[in-house]
């Protein structure tokens, strides 16, 4: 039995959740996202919580059950509170600057690194050194920050690179004389 799938989610005022069939679609103050859920689970929606059970006791429906739950309530957070990513830009030179909507990186490649996010995804800079992703898709915000961490990951010797705040990375001892 799962634990996740289990927990009803409640729906916060000012958010209305639509089924249609196995599509759920979530509409709030930030935004409206919507999903289909697998056929191995059934959601009803009924006193302002969301809740789902597996049609059949197998592990595939037992799996789809609480990844279902999981997801919907990500998209409910997300339309009501948003998601944040924060990057970090540890290196000599190192830094990043707004271009309109484009973010701008100099990462110590002979050229700009420039990043047009996609639509529900917004930069932010606060310092040259630190990069605020976010969106209200979770998912979407999270492989934004992992596209931009993976043009320069932080290395291990001197730990210069671009790496999630408060990520720490494992040093290695240079060479002995």
């Amino acid at each position: 039995m799962s634990r996740i799938g289990k927990k009803p989610i409640a729906v916060p005022a000012g958010v209305t959740v639509t089924l249609d069939g196995q599509a759920v679609s979530v509409k709030g103050p930030k935004g409206e996202l919507s999903w289909t859920v697998s056929d191995e689970v059934v959601l009803k929606l009924e006193d302002g919580a969301l809740s789902f059970t597996p049609r059949e006791d197998t592990t595939r429906a037992r799996a789809m059950w609480g990844l279902s739950r999981t997801l919907v309530d990500n998209m409910v957070t997300g339309v009501t509170a948003g998601y944040t990513q924060n990057l970090e830009l540890i290196g000599v030179g190192y830094r990043a600057a707004m271009k309109g909507s484009t973010l701008g990186l100099q990462l110590g490649f002979s050229h700009d690194v420039d990043i047009v996010p996609p639509s529900g995804i917004s930069f932010a800079v606060g310092k040259p050194t630190e990069v605020s992703i976010s969106g209200i898709d979770k998912q979407l915000v999270g492989e934004m920050a992992a596209r931009i961490r993976k043009i320069r990951p932080p290395e291990p010797y001197k730990g210069k690179g671009v790496r999630y705040a408060g990520e720490t990375v494992r040093r290695k001892e240079g060479k002995k004389k």
